[in-house]
């Protein structure tokens, strides 16, 4: 028996789910979506979650703000929940060099149409009291971001994606995209090939291993990141806001259930990781690490206890921006891969602009032009 689809989805995370969710709403209900795995198995699950607009990139802070729309209409838009949570979002700076380039970064977000604002070392401190702000030049605030559970959010968009007719092969292995004189025909798998005309990469670290046979490859570096959970004192139990601390070296938020999730903004990764056999648990030299980095910037944390901790894979681009855009010299053929740890935060938004990209030639809801393979050289055919 034939299998036929107008578009195939390579990847069940996040952004392979958001891709048919948004495809789906457009009526293009043949959308089939191969996934080796199970549903959000690779690093959706081992995501950190936060939900935040401080991006340097102004392409990418529109990605983040319309993806903040998504995030807190979730049940309207969706269905279900995401497990979206206020909190806040609080990115530090110290020095002049540092404080300009923070202030800056405000000002395009508010220009975008986003909520920030500049905050003084003594303002901090009376927002987040338990903070530690001696060190602190200036801060950003931005009031409507926080975290979301990244699980439950492509569960909903898988949910809601098969309610209008897409079907999720899971346990299918993605072998080739076939393609023939420039044009994209099918694609081979495990189960038997699907014939279409339109193909969706978006496998995470996998991508390239589905680019190189074809000639084309993005030069994906798989990173192994590491998170650690930690339960929080009982005089934090409120809470505190997410912070992103370039000063410690640190990235922390609430999470459910009295814990703080916490991680290192950078860390020297593995030499090379395999994406399919790799140690999932974390570091204790690690755990400590960010640990320390935490309580440098909120002191109560010093009796705060370890409960557990996760690695995942961060397929990581040359420049360390994602590539959505289509395959040059193949017809049919794109690709949403290279998120470096971005993935699931933007998800919302890029499902929507790579719907519009398959079925409309070019995406309306963000440009994503600078996001192109043109900026390594590649140019489309």
């Amino acid at each position: 028996m034939r299998t036929v689809a107008d578009v195939v989805i390579i990847g069940a995370g996040a952004t392979g789910c958001s891709i048919a969710f948004h495809l789906a709403r457009l009526k293009r209900t043949r959308v089939i979506v191969v996934e080796k795995g199970s549903l959000a198995s690779g690093m959706t699950k081992r995501s950190g979650g936060m939900i935040r607009l401080s991006y340097p990139w102004e392409s990418e802070a529109r990605l983040a703000l319309a993806s903040l729309g998504y995030f807190q209409n979730w049940k309207e838009l969706v269905g279900s929940g995401c497990g979206f949570t206020r909190t806040g979002f609080v990115t530090v700076a110290q020095g002049e060099t540092q404080a300009a380039q923070l202030e800056h970064q405000v000002a395009m977000l508010r220009r975008i149409g986003a909520k920030a604002e500049i905050l003084s070392r003594e303002q901090l401190g009376e927002l987040q009291p338990a903070a530690h702000v001696d060190d602190v030049t200036l801060a950003a605030y931005e009031p409507e971001s926080g975290y979301a559970d990244p699980i439950a959010a492509t569960q909903s968009l898988a949910a809601r994606a098969k309610k209008l007719g897409v079907s999720f092969h899971t346990g299918t292995f993605a072998k080739r995209v076939l393609v023939e004189r420039g044009r994209v025909f099918g694609v081979d798998t495990t189960t038997g090939e699907i014939e279409t005309m339109s193909v969706v990469i978006a496998a995470g670290p996998w991508s390239d291993r589905l680019l190189k046979p074809l000639g084309v490859k993005i030069g994906i570096r798989s990173e192994r990141a590491q998170v650690a959970f930690f339960e929080r004192p009982a005089e934090l139990k409120a809470g505190h806001a997410a912070f992103m601390d370039s000063i410690t070296g640190v990235y922390f938020r609430p999470h459910t259930f009295g814990l703080t999730l916490g991680g290192l903004t950078e860390w020297q990764s593995d030499a090379k990781p395999n994406p399919d056999q790799f140690e999932d648990t974390v570091d204790q030299a690690y755990v400590q690490d960010v640990h320390r980095r935490i309580v440098a910037r909120v002191p109560a944390m010093v009796n705060a206890r370890y409960v557990r901790g996760h690695a995942g894979i961060y397929d990581t681009s040359p420049d360390g921006h994602a590539v959505l855009d289509r395959v040059p010299g193949i017809h049919g053929l794109v690709v949403a891969a290279g998120f470096s740890g971005s993935g699931s935060a933007l998800a919302p938004a890029v499902g929507a602009c790579i719907a519009e990209l398959v079925t409309e030639g070019a995406a309306s809801t963000v440009d994503l032009s600078p996001f192109g393979f043109a900026r390594f050289g590649l140019e489309e055919c």
